[in-house]
This record gives structure tokens, sequence and C-alpha cells, in this order.
């Protein structure tokens, strides 16, 4: 322990106190290790931090009020005091019956929005039957042929009265169509459906490889989404703007908040290069973090990424609407960080980066369930990260006051140095022609990777510690129940395809399919074209399988 004299040090010490003074006392004591930094090593982090670490911080300018700009402390003036984030699962099981099944299981256990997961055959555009769907449908979410494995997983949920996040990008624009469809069936007016589309292919080249067309005629997709949602379905965001996936993939937290925000100036150019009005589509842009372990740089990331946003659309797009410059933002928490050892300890991760994200002021979140290292997670599990959620909101305090780290000498100088790092990455893609001429280069993808290796090297050399992996081991862990997709699972749906095919009226399936064509040709927009084609029940694979003979499909360059 320290003795009087040193603590007095400690209280009085000012400027160079730490060198002269208490340097050496903790010299004396020893340190755990000879430098410490945060989670992804992207900042130092000092011993102590006093105000002499925010003296240039200016309140005005650099914070604001919650509500007002830049938004470094929130885009709402009421924080959660008006009005709690959106609880969100992430959920898409099997075949249509189990996701609807699995829906309501969360709404009655109060859930608060719906967040809904495909499969890898839906999210390439590829229907049940397709042989390149072998063994895959139903096992990373839910199997959506047609408009009729859309109604089944909304049955007895009226879309009025929920919102639902979708996690699809490359077919955006079908299952967008079939969930409007699904609406129109119901009698809800579109402007009153409200949710969100992922829709970022950029993060696809970056991160995800679940892509199907070029850079180019995607770009052209996405822009065709913002100009219909803007008249058709105003409350709907029209795309979220991700680095979850870019942080899944390695990064650390200034890469994520770079290439996202990167992904997201070239996504508000490529509009307006559209004829879009920037006002006309930019409140609708909404964005999608990673809620990492490492708490204060997790809080400063979110903090800083609103007033990167505010900042970068004021000076470069001179919006008129202040909505334009707000960035509003969902959290999911870090698949990646899971681990399948001693799977118990998943759930303190997950309520410790829940906390970040709510201490960070996020929008909605999703927290992930203790299993999801292993297989889909069983409905116990999703209850108890649903309950991590709610014991966040109801009992921990936390949502009582806005921005509640707001002035720590930490966060706020935290703050500053991701924004900063940040912005020096941006300033390097910028060099390099924008965020698609960096992508197409490879660059992103490397930098990327560099990150991703050497946190690996760290873990396998025990430099990082990891519990339950590489430190606090134990010889076995307990068995448990996991969820799983069967054979009978995967061919009832294809069995189900083939029945819409047999019931479907094939001379309007194959007009809407041509008119889709000729409008992919031509200079339409090609929403109002998707949208019938999916109400004459079209498949997600027939009309995919249209803009892939007009567009073409993407061939990555190697890294």
């Amino acid at each position: 322990m320290f003795d009087d004299d040193d603590l007095e040090a400690i209280r009085e010490g000012h400027g160079e106190w730490h060198e002269e003074t208490v340097g050496p006392t903790l010299e004396r004591f020893g340190e755990r290790q000879e430098t410490f930094t945060t989670d992804t090593g992207g900042q130092e982090v000092d011993r102590l931090y006093t105000p002499d670490d925010v003296a240039d911080l200016e309140y005005e300018a650099d914070l604001g009020y919650p509500g007002e700009p830049p938004y470094t402390r929130g885009v709402y003036s009421t924080g959660y005091r008006g009005r709690l984030w959106t609880m969100r699962q992430y959920a898409g099981f099997s075949t249509p019956e189990d996701t609807n099944e699995r829906y309501h299981y969360l709404l009655e256990e109060g859930q608060t929005g719906l967040s809904m997961a495909f499969d890898l055959p839906t999210q390439m555009g590829y229907d049940s039957d397709d042989p390149m769907a072998a063994g895959e449908i139903g096992k990373a979410g839910v199997a959506i042929d047609s408009l009729a494995d859309m109604e089944t997983v909304f049955e007895g949920i009226p879309l009025d009265e929920v919102s639902t996040s979708m996690t699809i990008n490359a077919p955006a624009a079908v299952l967008l169509a079939m969930y409007i469809a699904v609406g129109d069936q119901q009698g809800v007016d579109r402007a009153e459906l409200r949710g969100t589309i992922q829709n970022d292919l950029l993060k696809e080249y970056i991160a995800r490889n679940t892509y199907i067309y070029p850079p180019e005629p995607s770009m052209r997709i996405i822009t065709d989404i913002f100009d219909f949602c803007a008249s058709e379905t105003p409350k709907f965001n029209t795309i979220s703007i991700s680095g979850y996936h870019i942080r899944e993939a390695g990064s650390t937290a200034a890469q994520e908040l770079a290439f996202t925000l990167g992904n997201g100036i070239e996504y508000v150019e490529a509009a307006i290069d559209a004829g879009l009005d920037v006002d006309e589509f930019a409140p609708q842009l909404s964005f999608f973090f990673n809620g990492h372990n490492n708490i204060f740089e997790e809080v400063a990331k979110f903090r800083a990424a609103r007033r990167m946003w505010h900042d970068i659309m004021d000076e470069r797009f001179d919006p008129a609407n202040p909505k334009s410059k707000q960035l509003k933002f969902h959290t999911q928490t870090a698949g990646s960080m899971l681990t399948a050892q001693q799977i118990e300890n998943n759930v303190v991760r997950v309520a410790y980066q829940a906390l970040a994200a709510v201490l960070g002021g996020t929008q909605s979140l999703h927290t992930n369930g203790k299993d999801e290292a292993l297989a889909l997670p069983t409905e116990e599990s999703v209850r108890t990260a649903l309950r991590t959620q709610q014991i966040l909101a109801h009992e921990s305090g936390a949502a009582d006051t806005i921005d509640p780290l707001a002035g720590s000498y930490y966060v706020e100088s935290l703050t500053d140095e991701v924004e900063e790092e940040a912005y020096e990455i941006l300033e390097a893609v910028d060099d390099r022609g924008g965020m698609l001429e960096a992508v197409e280069q490879q660059w992103v993808q490397r930098q990327i990777q560099d990150t991703a290796f050497d946190r690996q090297r760290e873990i396998d050399e025990r430099e990082r510690i990891i519990v339950g992996v590489n430190e606090f081991e134990v010889d076995e862990d307990p068995e448990m129940d996991v969820e799983e997709v069967t054979d009978e699972d995967q061919q009832r749906q294809i069995d189900r395809l083939e029945s819409v095919r047999d019931d479907r009226d094939d001379e309007a399936v194959d007009a809407t399919l041509e008119a889709l064509r000729e409008a992919a040709q031509g200079d339409d927009n090609l929403l109002p074209y998707i949208v019938d084609a999916v109400k004459a029940y079209a498949t997600v694979g027939e009309i995919c399988n249209v803009l892939r003979d007009e567009f073409g499909e993407y061939q990555p360059g190697a890294v």
C-alpha cells in the first residue's frame, strides 16, 4: 500500500507529478506490465488522467448538449429517460414456421423489436433447391425463398406494431420488397413500416463476402432503395452501415470507426451522383457497430462516431436538415469474443459489452446468447441474453442519466484519441481515392488482416489473456444442448418451395421478371419491379438470377 507521503503527493501533485513523484513510487511497488493499451492496442493507456489531458476541450464545440450538435452526448435531448433503446435479439432459425414461433416467444418475453437472420443461401441469392444451397438451408438463419415464407414468418405479427431489422445485403432489395408486400397484405400503410435493412455492400467486399454483384451495379441498387424508400417507406432505415463485421474480421476500434464512416461517405456521394438530394435520404441512414470488451474504448468510439459523422456531413455535404447529420446506430455484442471454452463466461462478457453500448448511447441493442460460439442459441440462452438488457435498463442505473461518463478525464481524452486516429485512417483512404477504390485495391482488407494477425499472435504467445482459453483453463466443459437443423427440416423447406412453384401463375412470374430485366438494362428504379415480382411469388433466386445475368458477379482480387 502507499504510505501517507505517497498519497499526499498523488493528491497535491499536478503537471509533472507523475514523472517526479508518483512514477518512482509506483516503480517501487511495481506494475503488472510495462505498458497498458486499449483492447485492440490502438491507444496506450496512461497511469492516471488529470485536467491536463483535457485542457483543450471546449464544451460547446466538442461536446454540446444531448440532442444538439455535434451530438457527442447523443442525438436525443432526453436520452434513455425519454425512451429506452430498442431491445432486439437476432433470430432466424431453420424454417419460417420455426422463426415465427421464436419471434412470438421473444415478443412475449418483452423484446421490443425483431431482428431477422437469414441462412447463407438466402444471403447469396440462391433458392433452397439450388445445388449451391446444399447442406446450408436454415443453418445460419431462416430460409426465405418466396413471399410465402415471409408471410409465414410474420403470421400473427402486425407490422405496424413492430420494428424489424433485417441483416441482408446483396438481395436486400428483394427481402425489403417481400416485407413491404406482407405489409400491403395486412393493410399497413407503407409510411408506417419501421425497421432497417443492412444493405451495406462495401462491408461485404471488405469483411464478410456475401456479395453477388460488382460494386457499380450494387451501388445502383442501394441508391434505388434510398430513392424508393424516401417516398414510400420514410420511417424505414434504408441502410445499416456496418462496422460490426469489420471489427469481427479483426480491426481495431479506430479502424472500425474510420472504415464504417468511410463507407457512409461513399454511399452519400453515390446517392448525390445519382441525382438525389442529401436531405431526401440522409435522415434514413443508420449505422451498426460492434460492442467489444473494453468498456471505455467502446464508449469513446461511440461518442467519437457521433461527433465525426456530424462534422463529416456538415463539411462535405452541407445538408439543411439537422437529422441528416445525426448518427443513429444499432449495437451487437461481439460474437468473435465468445469462447467455446467455459461458455458460462460468455454471459459476463456479453453483459459488459452491453453496458458499454448503453453508456455510449446506442439506439438499439442485440445481446448474443452464451452458446453462439457453438451453434444457434437455444431459447434459454436467448432469454438470458434478453434479461441482460432488461436488468441493464431497469436495475443498473445506467439508463437514468444521459452520457454518464462525460467529463471523465480518461473518457474524454480517449474519445479524442480514437477520433484522431480514425481521421488519420480516413485521410489515407481519401489519398487512395475513397473507400470504393481502397477496397478494390485490397488496401482496407490488408489493414484489417494485419491487425487480426497481430492479435492472434498476442493470444498464442499469452501476451493477451483470454479467460478460459489461454489462462484459467479447466480440463473439460459440461455438455449442453444446442439447436440443430435436421435434414428433415431442410427437405421440408425444399418441398414448400416446390409447392409454391406449383400453385403460382407462371405467366405472371415470367412477365414480372422480364419487366425487371428491361428495367435493369435501363435507368428505371428497380424497386417497383422487384415488388411486383415478389407479389407474383417469384423466388429470391429467380429475381437475383435476372440481375446476375444483367450485372454479372463480383470476382475479388487476391489478398
